[in-house]
């Protein structure tokens, strides 16, 4: 990755909303668009109507590179023609171009590479929503004023003129009468002016809540613990009322990975301790899951869910744990229709500070952050590149955890910035999936219940996994990177300071 479209790809304001991740807007992806080898990044504008910026990074000499907004309703059939991309100066590998997204929801930015092994093609799903409002600038704003009031002041005396002089004969001197006839004509037309000023604000007025009334807001939730049959369940209560009456949810949830929500709990303020679980519902409005031996503390919640439609979306939350209790020795249900908490295999937890490099795992084997010696900038992408070593210091054979090769976490010690990372990028695999089916005609995966394939993974891989990440803002992080080793889900845990 060049420097040029590492620094690029990092500029901008942080969107701090809940939306497909918390602090993290930028979209990355690597993978292939056909027989090339690619990396994706997209900036989303922040506004709707607005322009995302686009890069893609080939790694091989290719004739042209074109980038296509597709709205998840279309195909590419009923989207804009494709933009050709730029080569970025600088950087001959590395494209760039800016799409306008229209409206919000979901989008996928369909790349196609082509060159002398022929034209491939992969889709890039992006949320689109509306973040922020773009403030009026200070200059542009008293330009604006100095010109209105100019043009006011000259239609007025355009009026008093006409009102005053437009009838007299020529050479014939002003008289009184006149003169009481063009400030009565002067007085009128400040009358209709200011009328229009005044509708034209409570036009701008309204436009303006209009607009505030599509800026996305994360959904509401409450979370809750209770005790029974000897084990401690988390529920996870979608509470907003918009949601439950059907109009916010657009589409239904659909697998990730094979599970309808990824949940996070990360204790803060120490981050000491983190959980990665999967609940299970019944409505996609109550969610419930066994707590693991967590210790008591206060936790922020993070939990993905993906939209038929493509669209992510990250609830949070917060909730307080108590003690265990000495009691609370009794398995949780691995039934999902037990009214008894939920577990589930790929549940995994740790309770263990971070490593600057190396972080020791519960099986004894040890996983190593190939990070270098050169500090890490917020905005600069760096492939986050992990080693897994076995207890006898020879290279790990790992195993997919949930179709992939493993999958990291990254928070902020503020919890502002929280991010879930697979090897291809930020984006949902099922997310891509859909987009893919859809380009082919195959509309049944909108149908409320029906199930995503897990992502297919080699039975086993090797021992180093990597993910592509740019750190958004300068401060202080912990990385959960989760692999599996024979059967077992292990986690490493890594601290960093980015500037």
């Amino acid at each position: 990755m060049s420097a040029r479209i590492a620094k690029l790809a990092g500029i901008g304001a942080i969107a701090l909303v809940a939306m497909a991740h918390v602090g993290s807007p930028d979209v990355y992806f690597t993978g292939k668009a056909g027989p090339y080898a690619v990396m994706v990044v997209v900036r989303p504008p922040g506004v709707i109507p607005g322009r995302a910026q686009v890069f893609v990074q080939v790694r091989e000499p290719v004739q042209r590179v074109t980038v296509q907004p597709v709205f998840w309703e279309t195909s590419t059939g009923g989207a804009p023609a494709p933009d050709v991309a730029a080569p970025v100066p600088g950087a001959s590998d590395t494209y760039g171009a800016q799409l306008w997204l229209m409206t919000g929801g979901s989008y996928s930015v369909a790349v196609q590479v082509e060159g002398a092994r022929g034209t491939g093609k992969v889709n890039v799903p992006v949320p689109s929503v509306a973040t922020r409002e773009l403030p009026m600038e200070r200059t542009r704003g008293l330009i604006l004023l100095g010109l209105g009031t100019f043009l006011v002041v000259g239609l007025l005396s355009i009026v008093g003129s006409a009102a005053r002089e437009a009838t007299l004969e020529p050479g014939a001197q002003v008289d009184g009468t006149h003169r009481r006839g063009a400030r009565i004509a002067t007085a009128a037309g400040g009358a209709v002016v200011l009328i229009a000023l005044l509708g034209g604000a409570a036009w701008w007025g309204s436009e303006a809540r209009n607009y505030r009334r599509i800026i996305y807001k994360p959904l509401r939730a409450t979370t809750s613990v209770t005790r029974a049959h000897g084990t401690r369940t988390l529920h996870l209560a979608i509470a907003d009322t918009a949601w439950r009456r059907g109009r916010r949810r657009g589409t239904p949830l659909v697998p990730d990975h094979g599970k309808l929500m990824h949940l996070f709990l990360v204790r803060a303020p120490d981050m000491d301790a983190f959980a990665h679980l999967h609940p299970v519902t019944s409505d996609s409005t109550n969610f419930r899951v066994a707590l693991p031996a967590l210790p008591p503390g206060t936790y922020r919640v993070y939990a993905d869910i993906i939209h038929a439609s493509g669209f992510p979306e990250t609830i949070t939350d917060s909730v307080v744990l108590g003690a265990i209790d000495s009691a609370e020795t009794g398995a949780p249900s691995a039934d999902p229709g037990d009214s008894a908490a939920w577990t589930d295999r790929d549940d995994a937890w740790t309770v263990s500070a971070g490593a600057p490099r190396t972080s020791r795992l519960a099986d004894g084997s040890t996983m190593t952050w190939e990070r270098g010696d050169h500090a890490l900038t917020a905005g600069t992408i760096a492939p986050l590149t992990f080693t897994v070593t076995a207890p006898d210091g020879r290279p790990a054979v790992l195993q997919p955890y949930m179709g992939m090769a493993g999958h990291a976490m990254i928070a902020r010690a503020d919890g502002r910035v929280f991010v879930h990372l697979h090897p291809m990028g930020t984006i949902a695999a099922v997310a891509q999936e859909l987009f893919d089916r859809r380009e082919r005609g195959d509309t049944a995966m909108a149908g409320e219940g029906m199930s995503m394939p897990m992502p297919m993974a080699p039975a086993t891989l090797p021992d180093t996994v990597s993910f592509p990440y740019a750190f958004p803002a300068p401060g202080r992080y912990r990385i959960w990177v989760q692999v599996e080793r024979q059967g077992t889900v292990l986690t490493g845990t890594f601290d960093v300071e980015v500037r």
